[in-house]
């Protein structure tokens, strides 16, 4: 049976499962990313850890502090706030062009995410569920065939898991599923004025379910949070 330490990880490859791990809170923000412990983790030399780790810290992912180590970031309420109205600039109009670009294929794509997303809520994997949500968004820029903004987005996507994982208040934060099934009826009719207003509300949902109060404590071992 393959452990996490035998695949023969590459730096990318690090940097595609810390992402997902950070995504679905198994590492919450302030969890701290000790070189030694991932070496250990991942079977894998430190500077291949120090490599990913550099990675993401230019996603905005992981805070790089001297003399301390690496650590996941932990946005503040003034970031947060711009994430979203970066959102809120972005995808709304991006969900216009998909619903104009949109096919068969597309269509299919989106519905077996709320699927996954729908089995992961009923199975408690929340965040599973979280992750799958974000994908939902990040595929819309794909079908909207916009390479640089969907750059954008996925960044975006990323670090709006970080301000949930802080900033949570009710479920709703993983993304209300009528919002998400609206969208989807939006873009087989290929409205696109529909899907750009479905988008604006769904996003301003998204803020109204954040509260700046709640900050998420960080696991007790990155073993812990990294194992499958």
């Amino acid at each position: 049976m393959e452990t996490i330490a035998s695949k023969g990880w590459t730096s990318d490859m690090v940097v595609v499962d810390l992402e997902r791990a950070i995504h679905e809170h198994r590492l919450p923000p302030g969890t701290k990313l000790g070189e030694d412990d991932l070496s250990d983790a991942y079977g894998i030399s430190r500077t291949i850890v120090r490599a990913a780790l550099l990675a993401l810290s230019h996603r905005h992912l992981v805070e790089l502090r001297r003399n301390r180590g690496a650590f996941v970031a932990q946005p503040s309420v003034r970031e947060a706030r711009e994430v979203f109205e970066a959102r809120a600039l972005l995808e709304p109009r991006t969900a216009h062009s998909a619903a104009l670009r949109m096919t068969d294929k597309g269509l299919a794509i989106l519905q077996a995410n709320i699927r996954d997303e729908h089995a992961a809520l009923d199975a408690g994997e929340n965040g599973r569920a979280l992750f799958l949500s974000g994908q939902f968004h990040v595929e819309i820029a794909r079908i909207a065939d916009q390479s640089t903004i969907e750059a954008f987005i996925s960044q975006l996507i990323s670090r709006s898991s970080l301000i949930i994982a802080l900033y949570w208040r009710r479920r709703a934060a993983l993304c209300e599923t009528q919002a998400h099934h609206a969208l989807l009826d939006a873009f087989a009719r290929k409205d696109g004025d529909a899907a750009e207003q479905l988008m604006k509300s769904h996003l301003l949902d998204l803020v109204t379910s954040l509260d700046l109060r709640n900050v998420a404590e960080p696991p007790t071992s990155l073993r812990d949070a990294l194992k499958r």
